[in-house]
């Protein structure tokens, strides 16, 4: 959750260098689909999809609208048969620094119980296509949390991680606390959680909360490209590999192997499988179809 940051955490009001070089487009589609939406602009890159968070005035402070916009964008590309992978991201200055405080000083107990909209992000769980988070400047947080519920984690330099919900009377409400710990460990998760302090990009990716670590010029850049690499493999195989691994953080090690095992028999029931193994011995670039 968020709050006035500049005062809080001491984010400095001035802009900062820019987080993204510039990458061609096709914008054809996404313009249209982008008048949809108010909080977010997406766009498609080939086979990836891009939703970039847009409030700027509040470093993207997510509040229900916003949330509901980012799920109906990710199960959007998700149904679209043309997109084989995700990226959220955010500006220069912040992916998301927190929640809407504004939005939720004044609910009680009761209001949470009987609209608790944090609850909507369980859906992103639900998606099949890997979602990549690149994350330039803060993300503090529900910025955090949203983060840590995409597949994998890009971060600029610049990043910054944090839960720092303490410092509100509070404590992290989408699934900060879980899934924290489950990435750097509990004694670490325990210390960010119960002092609110940031996690340094570098300290982030030697923790294991994020994947790379990359100059803040070529954030967007190389997570576009990653997305692009992970698109162009066999979709189904791709998104049965996600499940496989998703599965190791919810199962016993011989449930989530057994799991395993049933996945990788069924990837030989898809034209991918046999396509790229033919390729390989035919010592060929593999054409994949996604079937």
């Amino acid at each position: 959750m968020s709050t006035d940051i500049s005062v809080v955490h001491g984010v400095p009001a001035k802009q900062t260098k820019t987080q993204v070089a510039d990458v061609n487009t096709n914008t054809a589609n996404a313009a249209s689909e982008s008048g949809a939406y108010e909080t977010i602009k997406i766009d498609r890159r080939e086979r990836v999809g891009l939703i970039t968070l847009y409030r700027p005035k509040s470093l993207n402070a997510l509040n229900v609208q916003m949330s509901r916009e980012v799920l109906a964008a990710l199960a959007a590309f998700d149904r679209d048969d043309d997109i084989g992978a995700i990226v959220i991201t955010g500006n220069a200055r912040a992916f998301a620094a927190g929640a809407d405080i504004e939005e939720m000083a004044e609910k009680s107990y009761v209001d949470w119980q009987a609209s608790d909209f944090f609850a909507e992000w369980d859906r992103i769980r639900s998606i099949s296509k890997p979602i990549i988070a690149a994350v330039g400047g803060y993300a503090l947080g529900g910025g955090c949390e949203l983060a840590m519920a995409c597949d994998f984690i890009i971060a600029a330099d610049d990043a910054q991680f944090g839960q720092p919900e303490i410092k509100l009377g509070v404590l992290p409400g989408i699934g900060g606390s879980q899934r924290l710990t489950r990435a750097v460990g509990k004694s670490l998760a325990m210390d960010l959680i119960l002092t609110g302090r940031n996690l340094r990009a570098d300290e982030a990716l030697a923790a294991g909360l994020v994947a790379r670590v990359v100059p803040s010029a070529g954030l967007l850049q190389t997570a576009l490209e990653t997305a692009h690499t992970i698109a162009g493999y066999n979709l189904p195989a791709v998104r049965l590999a996600k499940e496989a691994v998703n599965r190791a953080f919810e199962s016993p090690l011989s449930e989530g192997v057994l799991h395993e095992r049933r996945l990788f028999q069924s990837a030989f029931s898809t034209e991918g499988q046999k396509e790229g193994m033919h390729a390989f011995l035919a010592k060929r670039a593999p054409v994949f179809r996604h079937r």
